[in-house]
């Protein structure tokens, strides 16, 4: 077990921030995930539990323990029993501080599928479970069929099954009532054979024929979101960033209808009869926002998504800017934007 006081946590967060806290805790086991609960218990020090710190801004130094865990590795299985595979089904079973895109290739590179669309997206495996993380049409919650952890409070350990996690967009119980309840140890990920490629959402298919592949592999399918990605997103190694900062709003279709009106172009996905989600970055954009910087804070220049540090900024000013963007944005299409990252 890690345990180091005064610590610096900029290699744990990718905008680059530099900023300390006064305890840093990381565990390799369950067994050191129950010791760790039990220092949170008796220590009486406030704490936080990140990832891999793709997902997070951080505006001043914790004056209490940050936690995170290290546990690698990764089995496969077969699972009978969960609600979101009635049939029997190849499962993967990781630990929460495996890198979460290095399990999607570890899944591929052994012949079972469905992730493929979550390609390159950052941060570990527990934070998959706790953001319900997304991209292309494809969440987690497709595929998560149990989270074993730690229960701070009593140091016991538990699983949790799909249904029991409350997953929404970019949404569970673990932002919410099961907030720095556990230490999450380990995701199972329900996979496939064969291979079912989901290829409608947003330019898969462009990307794919651009290539000249009709019917892709999985690897194929794999490294087209890795290059489109990679197309649009900035390096956090070389630019301070956290992805898409931003969630897309989802609106009543009378309030669409409207703003379609208004904006024949603006691009949309229906979630149901009712509910129509917009793209934050279009309309970020439309505002004005892409390549434009406040101080040492600026807006991605390929995608408005994307909030950058220039060099040196300061958590407070990622926030001032990202005030700013939300104020214009309802200003202009009176929609409400919200982070998708944990500002501390």
């Amino acid at each position: 077990m890690t345990d180091i006081n005064d610590y610096s946590l900029k290699a744990h967060n990718t905008f680059g921030i530099e900023v300390k806290c006064k305890r840093f805790l990381e565990f390799e086991d369950e067994r050191e995930a129950v010791e760790v609960a039990r220092i949170l218990r008796t220590s009486g020090e406030s704490y936080i539990i990140i990832g891999g710190g793709s997902n997070l801004l951080l505006t001043k130094d914790f004056e209490g323990i940050v936690v995170r865990s290290a546990i690698k590795g990764y089995e496969f299985s077969t699972n009978s029993h969960s609600p979101l595979t009635p049939h029997p089904s190849p499962v993967m079973t990781c630990g929460s501080g495996e890198v979460f895109d290095d399990m999607v290739a570890a899944s591929i590179a052994a012949g079972y599928y469905g992730l493929e669309n979550l390609s390159l997206i950052p941060g570990d495996v527990g934070a998959s479970a706790v953001q319900n993380i997304g991209a292309y049409g494809v969440e987690a919650k497709d595929f998560i069929v149990a989270v074993s952890m730690v229960e701070i409070a009593t140091g016991n350990t538990c699983t949790v099954g799909n249904g029991e996690c409350q997953y929404g967009y970019r949404q569970s119980r673990f932002k919410h009532d099961w907030k720095n309840r556990f230490l999450i140890t380990h995701v199972t990920y329900a996979l496939s054979k064969p291979f079912v490629p989901h290829l409608d959402y947003g330019n898969i298919r462009a990307e794919l024929e651009r290539k000249g592949i009709g019917e892709p592999t999985a690897q194929q399918l794999r490294q087209t979101i890795i290059d489109i990605r990679n197309a649009k997103l900035p390096d956090p190694k070389v630019t301070g960033n956290a992805g898409s900062f931003f969630m897309n709003p989802i609106v009543g279709r009378e309030q669409y209808e409207k703003l379609a009106a208004a904006y024949p172009d603006m691009p949309h996905y229906v979630v149901d009869a009712e509910r129509i989600k917009i793209p934050a970055g279009w309309m970020i954009d439309k505002c004005g926002w892409k390549g434009r910087s406040l101080g040492r804070a600026g807006v991605h220049d390929r995608q408005a998504l994307v909030l950058v540090n220039r060099g040196g900024a300061t958590g407070s000013e990622i926030v001032r800017l990202c005030e700013a963007i939300q104020r214009d944005v309802k200003a202009k299409f009176g929609i409400d934007i919200h982070p998708e990252v944990n500002i501390i």
